[in-house]
């Protein structure tokens, strides 16, 4: 599937199991956090839209406007972080890396880098609407 050309019907009619889909009041600055940061790929990027990819999982980002009637808009807390309560890892990714990188931006680093008792070396950065991404690989 070429995801810079297919169309919104033909993409929608692909998805299979979990999607994840995050509203954000400035698409292009999701998707410069989530390319820089982590490394992932974006593609179809407009100022309402983008598909972001990491592996075999994508995740769609939307513009808070396109969900005009969607009564989710509604619920949308007013104030940051519009994200709290919800974590997002991305396996696979070094965290001492991404976690750097994210300190040179300038973005919240929630939890630094370490060992946790699950098994993962593990860190927190905040995106700019407050969603937690934890980059990690197995401890060792």
């Amino acid at each position: 599937m070429d995801l810079e050309t297919i169309s919104a019907e033909a993409f929608g009619r692909s998805l299979t199991g979990l999607g994840v889909n995050l509203l954000s009041p400035d698409v292009g600055a999701l998707v410069e956090f989530l390319t820089e940061v982590f490394g992932l790929t974006a593609h179809r990027v407009s100022e309402d839209f983008a598909i972001v990819r990491h592996g075999q999982m994508m995740m769609q980002l939307h513009a808070d406007g396109t969900y005009g009637a969607h009564p989710l808009l509604g619920i949308v807390p007013e104030t940051p972080p519009r994200g709290g309560g919800l974590q997002l890892y991305l396996f696979g990714i070094d965290p001492d890396a991404a976690i750097a990188r994210a300190e040179a931006r300038g973005d919240v680093v929630l939890e630094p880098v370490r060992d946790k008792p699950h098994g993962l070396r593990e860190g927190t950065v905040l995106s700019p609407e407050g969603y937690a991404f934890s980059p990690a690989i197995p401890s060792g």
